[in-house]
């Protein structure tokens, strides 16, 4: 079972430093990919946490933390 709580093996959706969203796994120096929309980004990372048994971190544009799930 995995701990929500444990942000070690999620996914983050995040700005891209040169415009867009990304998807970037925890502690990853690459993006996995990069997308024009948030949206886009999300929907691919819930795909990719699902397969792994891990969450969702997403990020506002300021990079804070928006949501966990």
């Amino acid at each position: 079972m995995t701990d929500t709580n444990d942000s070690n093996g999620a996914y983050f959706v995040s700005p891209h430093p040169d415009g867009g969203w990304q998807v970037k796994k925890a502690k990853a120096k690459k993006a996995l990919k990069r997308f024009d929309t948030k949206a886009e980004a999300e929907k691919y990372a819930k795909q990719v946490a699902t397969n792994q048994g891990t969450n969702v971190v997403r990020q506002k544009k300021d990079g804070k933390i928006q949501k966990k799930h």
